[in-house]
């Protein structure tokens, strides 16, 4: 009556066989949702756990990058895949989290490579790449008077 093979009814019956209760399709539906539950993997930054409290103190307190933290981790358990976590999956968990004040602190932890819109970037003065000695306002007498060949500009 219900055009499946009479194996399949009989194995569905077994799976979810209460007791001497009758067949009841809700029940069955929650004894197969709560099996899918225990087949899944856990989440490692799960609320709570230990890892998620050493990322979350790594992140907002001490202000270290997901990559930082990831690398650490690894360093600190190199046999246990458990004990580590990648730093793609610290950037899910900060995302994947709802709108709030921890969210805020987190995605205020990361490091971002622009500045907040409107600020510009600033550098200390005198932190430039070249050092003093080299900068093209010391340039010698002989190459500004150019008496050395090959400082002379193309064409010339």
């Amino acid at each position: 009556m219900l055009g499946r093979a009479p194996s399949t009814t009989g194995r569905e019956l077994a799976w979810v066989r209460l007791g001497d209760a009758p067949y009841d399709p809700q029940v069955a539906r929650s004894v197969h949702d709560a099996r899918r539950l225990l087949c899944r993997p856990r989440a490692k930054l799960a609320e709570g756990a230990a890892l998620h409290d050493c990322v979350r103190r790594k992140l907002v307190h001490q202000r270290w990058s997901p990559e930082q933290i990831a690398a650490r981790l690894r360093a600190m358990h190199p046999d246990d895949p458990t004990a580590r976590v990648s730093h793609e999956t610290i950037y899910a968990a900060i995302y994947a989290q709802p709108k709030g004040g921890l969210k805020a602190a987190m995605v205020l932890a990361l490091r971002q490579a622009k500045p907040a819109r409107g600020h510009k970037r600033t550098t200390l003065a005198g932190s430039s790449m070249v050092p003093e000695s080299l900068r093209i306002i010391h340039r010698p007498e002989e190459i500004e008077a150019r008496l050395i060949p090959g400082h002379w500009p193309y064409g010339d």
